[in-house]
C-alpha cells in the first residue's frame, strides 16, 4: 500500500505543474465547455497510459532508446514545432462567435479532435517522456514491486491525475460565468503566445545545450 501513496504523491506533484497541458485544459473548458475540456484530459490520460505500458513492458527497449545521443535533441525539436503549430492555430484560428459565448460555451471541435489535441500535447512533450522514465526507474530499481504493488502505484498516480484534471476543467467552467467574451478571446491569444514561447524555448534549449545532434 505504500506504493499507492507514492503514486498519489507523484500524481499531485505532476498535476500542479504549469505548462501547455494546463493552458490547453483551461482554454478548452472555458471556450467549449466541460465535456470538451474533459476530452482533452482524456487524451492526456491515454497518452500517460501509453507511456506506462511502454516503460513497464518495454524496459529493455527504453534502455536502448535512452542510449541514443540524439534523443533529447529530436524530442525537443519535434515537440517545439508541434507546440508552435498549436500556438499559431490558437492565434489565427476562427474564435467562437461572441454572441454565443455571452450565453454559454459552444463546442467548436469534434470530440476526436479534442482528444487528439490532449494526446499529442502530452505525447510530444519531452518532459512527459523523461518523467515516466524517471518514475519507472525509481519504482523498479529501488522498490522491486510485485505486480499488485505496481498496479497500486500506477493506479494511484493516474487516478490522482484524472481527479485533479477533472477538477481543473470544472473550475474553468465555473470561472467562465464571470468572464466577458472579450476576456475569453484574450485568453485564446495568451494561450497561443504561451504555446509558441514554450515551443521556441524548447527548441533553443536543445540546440544550445545539446551537444549530440542526430545524423540526417
Amino acid at each position: 500500500m505504500d506504493l499507492l501513496w507514492d503514486g498519489i504523491k507523484f500524481g499531485l506533484a505532476l498535476s500542479i505543474l504549469v505548462g501547455p497541458l494546463l493552458f490547453a485544459l483551461i482554454q478548452t473548458s472555458i471556450e467549449e465547455g466541460f465535456r470538451a475540456g474533459w476530452m482533452v484530459g482524456l487524451g492526456i490520460w491515454v497518452s500517460d497510459l501509453f507511456f506506462i505500458a511502454i516503460t513497464y513492458f518495454g524496459i529493455s527497449l527504453i534502455a536502448e532508446i535512452t542510449k541514443w545521443d540524439g534523443l533529447e535533441f529530436t524530442l525537443g525539436i519535434v515537440g517545439g514545432i508541434i507546440l508552435i503549430l498549436f500556438g499559431i492555430g490558437s492565434l489565427l484560428g476562427k474564435p467562437p462567435a461572441i454572441e454565443n459565448m455571452a450565453n454559454k460555451a459552444v463546442r467548436q471541435q469534434p470530440y476526436l479532435t479534442l482528444w487528439l489535441k490532449g494526446f499529442l500535447l502530452n505525447t510530444i512533450n519531452p518532459f512527459t517522456f523523461f518523467f515516466w522514465i524517471g518514475v519507472s526507474g525509481i519504482v523498479f530499481t529501488n522498490k522491486n514491486p510485485s505486480e499488485t504493488d505496481t498496479l497500486y502505484f500506477y493506479g494511484g498516480l493516474i487516478g490522482t491525475l484524472v481527479i485533479t484534471d477533472t477538477t481543473k476543467v470544472a473550475l474553468a467552467k465555473l470561472i467562465r460565468r464571470w468572464l466577458k467574451p472579450t476576456y475569453i478571446l484574450w485568453l485564446r491569444r495568451i494561450v497561443g503566445i504561451v504555446f509558441i514561447v514554450i515551443g521556441v524555448v524548447l527548441m533553443v534549449r536543445v540546440c544550445v545545450f545539446t551537444t549530440e545532434v542526430p545524423d540526417l
